[in-house]
């Protein structure tokens, strides 16, 4: 080839590699379908096509039908909360671009189950559910994808959960949570799909006044839990711990406490011989019936020998010989216990709840048939054994435990393994059978040893993870940094409240309140919390009767004490309230009031009236 030929030929290519660089692509390559959007949990399935949808100002929610409204208006409250403003909602008729369409179908989708949908976007945005649940949780993720910006790539999913129940447990049961985290937690639990929350509480009692030691709830405060829940579609399951744990109940009830050979009282434990003593226990799970609409009743049944052993309450056995014959055994009698109450809730419409560690094997009468066991410790009978049984079981385990000032879940090793609800503690399941889902436990053991912004901080990587691995794919980015990635992306729900705020800046103010005048530097936690320091040290409640290390007596005085950067009973809320603001303590969630002589005590807000706190 002449070199004449070879420049002519190297001149065409590049002017060819020219055109190829200036000509307009063909509109299809303009615009490649993109991957799956990023939500938690992640879409396993989605189809991606040319194009997209965009959110704008005509955008209207369009739902033909009773239950595609409800949701509609659920979302439009979200969108407008997310800085979407207002969206309208349209009663059916045709939908137009740019529209959100929300549909229920029972009947034309009955492979979504009572909680999956399809999302279908394009020119317009379809959620089609085979239930109002499934219509719900479609809107879930749209809101995930717009947290990313009003642009969604072109695209279909259908998505449905692997197990049906996927919750978080709080032992709300000696140490007070504030009503404002309760409701932060139900709507991210909702915003990342999870359906049950186990709330372990005391609710303050018309029948049993004597029983009303702090931390309780009000009815009201619950009823108004309830309704969040409802909304969102989260289950509330109220659990009153018996017939161990009991103290919070019968610490002034010593004729149902059960006493031992040496004729000590146990006021942790409920005396399951005495008729009494479950007519007590019945009687507050109708009080709770009043406020709480689940249809689930937990009542704990774990550790009821903790510390101690049957053979030191012979009464047990003498009872469960006379019901059960010469061969019965002292565990009949506890197990006798759960079936009464097991049998009282399902008269009432409610399923039994229980946790396992109770059932060593060691009891001949069987806990009754159709109660579910939550599996959180190893014992001697193991889940496959339960479920072959019969029984529903669900992966309690205690490696998703994060416990104040205690354990604290790995989530970075669960999921760098592929954790999934078959992985029980003591046995890994070869199949889902029998399994219902399972859930993260939020536990007190030591209630001033971490705050709950401290505990939050903790939660939220928990809380996606374990989203992610009972409705989906356990394991869907190649590392845990990316997966946590995922939940920076999506953000907090609609409605989610940042407790972190301190509403007055650092410095030094004087407080007065009732004639009482103190001069302290307000400094801010960590953890969203104030430091108030005085020319004596800090002000912290101290003294007075410890439950979980922690000074829940009413009235205990607020003192200055030296300062301790690490006491979180020296970090307090400035609760807006008014022209003024109240102090709340942030372990013992009680407020200051002033005694008449001059001085701050605490007590619960429902029995006196907290001080107003004027800052200058």
């Amino acid at each position: 080839m002449g070199e004449a030929r070879r420049r002519l030929l190297r001149l065409l290519g590049a002017a060819a590699a020219l055109t190829l660089l200036v000509a307009p692509a063909p509109a299809a390559a303009q615009e490649q379908p993109e991957a799956a959007p990023v939500t938690v949990p992640a879409l396993t399935d989605w189809v991606a096509a040319h194009g997209s949808y965009t959110f704008g100002s005509g955008t209207r929610l369009v739902a033909p039908d009773a239950a595609g409204r409800r949701v509609a208006g659920t979302l439009a409250d979200d969108l407008e909360a997310s800085g979407h403003g207002r969206v309208p909602v349209a009663d059916g008729g045709a939908s137009r671009p740019g529209d959100i369409v929300i549909d229920v179908r029972p009947s034309a989708r009955p492979a979504l189950g009572t909680e999956g949908y399809e999302l279908t976007a394009g020119r317009r945005l379809s959620i089609t559910g085979a239930s109002e649940t499934g219509a719900f949780y479609g809107t879930r993720t749209l809101l995930q994808l717009l947290a990313r910006g009003d642009r969604i790539p072109a695209g279909h999913t259908t998505d449905v959960p692997r197990y049906r129940e996927r919750g978080v447990g709080v032992c709300a049961c000696y140490i007070h949570v504030s009503l404002p985290w309760l409701e932060n937690l139900v709507r991210e639990m909702a915003y990342h799909k999870l359906n049950q929350l186990l709330l372990e509480l005391k609710v303050k009692s018309d029948a049993h006044p004597e029983a009303d030691t702090w931390g309780y709830y009000t009815k009201d405060e619950m009823r108004r839990l309830v309704a969040l829940g409802d909304r969102y579609h989260v289950e509330i399951i109220p659990e009153i711990n018996s017939p161990g744990h009991m103290d919070p109940w019968i610490e002034n009830r010593p004729d149902l406490q059960l006493t031992d050979s040496d004729g000590v009282k146990q006021p942790a434990r409920l005396d399951v011989t005495q008729q009494a003593a479950f007519d007590y226990y019945t009687s507050l799970m109708d009080e709770y019936a009043q406020v709480f609409t689940a249809k689930s009743w937990h009542m704990g049944a774990d550790e009821y020998m903790l510390g101690s052993d049957y053979a030191k309450y012979p009464q047990m056995l003498r009872y469960a010989r006379q019901k059960y014959g010469p061969d019965a055994t002292p565990q009949d009698a506890y197990v006798d216990f759960v079936n009464r109450v097991q049998a009282y809730a399902a008269s009432k419409g409610r399923h039994l709840r229980i946790w396992n560690d109770g059932l060593t094997g060691a009891n001949t009468v069987p806990v009754a048939a159709g109660t579910t066991v939550e599996h959180w410790l190893n014992v001697a009978v193991k889940p496959s054994r339960l479920i072959a049984q019969g029984y529903a079981v669900m992966n309690a385990s205690y490696s998703l435990y994060l416990v104040r000032g205690g354990f604290h879940s790995d989530t970075e090793a669960l999921y760098d393994q592929s954790w999934d609800p078959r992985s029980f503690e003591g046995e890994k399941l070869d199949s889902a059978t029998g399994v219902t889902g399972a859930k993260i436990s939020l536990w007190p053991d030591n209630g001033s040893g971490e705050t709950e912004n401290e505990v939050a901080a903790e939660l939220w990587p928990a809380l996606r993870h374990i989203a992610q691995a009972t409705w989906g794919d356990p394991h869907p980015d190649a590392t845990y940094a990316e997966f946590t990635a995922r939940g920076t992306a999506v953000g907090h729900a609609p409605g989610w409240r940042d407790l972190t705020k301190v509403p007055v800046p650092d410095g030094t103010y004087t407080f007065a309140a009732d004639g009482v005048t103190y001069r302290a530097e307000v400094r801010r936690t960590a953890d969203g919390y104030a430091t108030l320091h005085g020319a004596d040290g800090c002000l912290e409640i101290h003294g007075g009767k410890l439950t979980l290390n922690t000074p829940l007596q009413p009235g205990v005085q607020a003192t200055w004490e030296p300062c301790d950067s690490g006491s979180t009973l020296q970090r307090w809320e400035l609760e807006p309230a008014a022209t003024g603001y109240h102090l709340v303590n942030a372990i013992t969630r009680m407020a200051l009031t002033v005694t008449d002589d001059g001085r701050p005590v605490q007590y619960p807000p429902d029995q006196r009236t907290p001080a107003l706190w004027h800052l200058s």
